[in-house]
């Protein structure tokens, strides 16, 4: 306790020289980190702060993933003291069992790293976990990054220059700085030790879990407009997501049921929005929905005669695992972290071989026998993931490092 209480000060104090003369905020955080150290000490009880920033500004799967942690925490852990970290611009609290504090730097802003130390020294923590990859320069005594995926180290054309420049920026230097880094999958983790040469033993593997409501039909909120048998994708409409390999399968397949795109339009998306508007034109029946909450997606999937993923890349996959709790046949990419997530709980297809996701979406929608099997197979595969596990992992990770 007592070289963490000395290293937090040498960290401090460095800091403090790299900043103009005239800053007095790393001399004031300095004192901060002391006063943080000491309280530690008398009291015996690890503080930790969760960076749940994002939750106020993008809906998705980071967003998710801190809501349903910071839930799942509030329900189980009640030896460790924990402040929530929300932005300003935040209009209700994640959960009434824990205490939230407003912060008024944004995520990804120039200078996150700096306003986001000064902000948090004020509470003192031991830990501070970011949720979306990038630390704190200081303010903390120990520091935990959630690393979700790579894709803009690994699929660089995929992403716009801007923000492949910004993460690029910002990785190598994260999980440099970070004490240690939950992997949200086996293929994640595999990437940080091949692409930024990250020990192993400084990673710990925290699957997400998938929530009770999506295994329960009758906690359903109804979705209007849709028609009653229908094809599936749920996720961001961006390149990485593969829709066009969707596209070309559909257009091949006799008479099929119309196509759902359930997800916000990302970046680089134009030429398939310009295929997909040309397609509904010449009579295929492809929908897009931009407008399903979240309370409704257990009902989307539900009514769905299969839902596809023929992405070439993900961190873990949540899209797939929730399909699976809603006894909806999942047909995924065979790549990245989705045979880790799907197993045999779906069908798993090389993302760009057309003919066989034709065939798969065939067999989905004419081979009941094969149907009820793989349901089967994928409800008992989702119940191997709750939220509470990765809970634990989280917070064991917490303890060992403070």
């Amino acid at each position: 306790m007592w070289l963490a209480c000395g290293r937090a000060r040498r960290l401090s104090a460095a800091k403090s020289t790299a900043l103009s003369p005239r800053c007095i905020a790393p001399a004031r955080c300095k004192r901060l980190l002391n006063d943080g150290c000491n309280t530690a000490i008398l009291h015996g009880m690890t503080h930790i702060g969760i960076d749940a920033r994002l939750t106020a500004y993008r809906p998705g799967g980071i967003s998710t993933y801190t809501r349903r942690l910071i839930e799942a925490l509030s329900q189980t852990d009640h030896d460790n003291r924990y402040t929530i970290l929300q932005s300003r611009k935040a209009t209700s609290a994640i959960t009434a069992r824990l205490p939230e504090r407003h912060l008024w730097t944004p995520p990804h802003h120039r200078w996150e790293r700096v306003a986001l130390s000064i902000e948090i020294s004020r509470f003192k923590l031991d830990v501070f976990h970011s949720t979306d990859f990038i630390p704190a320069r200081w303010g903390a005594r120990r520091q935990v990054i959630t690393v979700h995926d790579l894709a803009f180290l690994l699929l660089p054309e995929h992403k716009d220059r801007a923000a492949s420049r910004y993460y690029n920026d910002q990785i190598a230097w994260a999980v440099a700085r970070a004490d240690h880094i939950l992997s949200v999958s086996e293929a994640t983790r595999d990437d940080l030790m091949r692409l930024l040469d990250v020990p192993a033993h400084k990673i710990t593997v925290q699957p997400h879990g998938v929530e009770p409501r999506f295994f329960d039909a009758a906690e359903d909120v109804a979705v209007d407009g849709l028609p009653p048998v229908y094809l599936l994708y749920v996720g961001t409409l961006e390149p990485r997501k593969n829709i066009d390999t969707l596209l070309s399968a559909y257009q091949r397949l006799t008479a099929p049921p119309p196509l759902v795109l359930a997800g916000r339009i990302g970046w680089l998306f134009d030429a398939t929005l310009h295929r997909i508007k040309a397609l509904q034109a010449d009579g295929h029946a492809i929908i897009h929905r931009d407008d399903i909450t979240d309370a409704q997606l257990p009902a989307l999937y539900r009514g769905a005669a299969a839902l596809l993923l023929p992405s070439h890349y993900e961190g873990f996959g949540l899209t797939a695992l929730e399909g699976m709790a809603c006894g909806v046949p999942v047909i995924a990419g065979d790549t990245s972290s989705l045979p880790e997530v799907v197993g045999d709980g779906g069908l798993l297809l090389p993302p760009d071989d057309v003919s066989d996701w034709v065939d798969g979406i065939r067999q989905a929608l004419d081979d009941s026998g094969w149907r009820a099997a793989v349901i089967e197979r994928g409800l008992r595969r989702a119940r191997q993931f709750t939220w509470a596990n990765s809970a634990q992992i989280a917070r064991s990770v917490y303890e060992n490092i403070s």
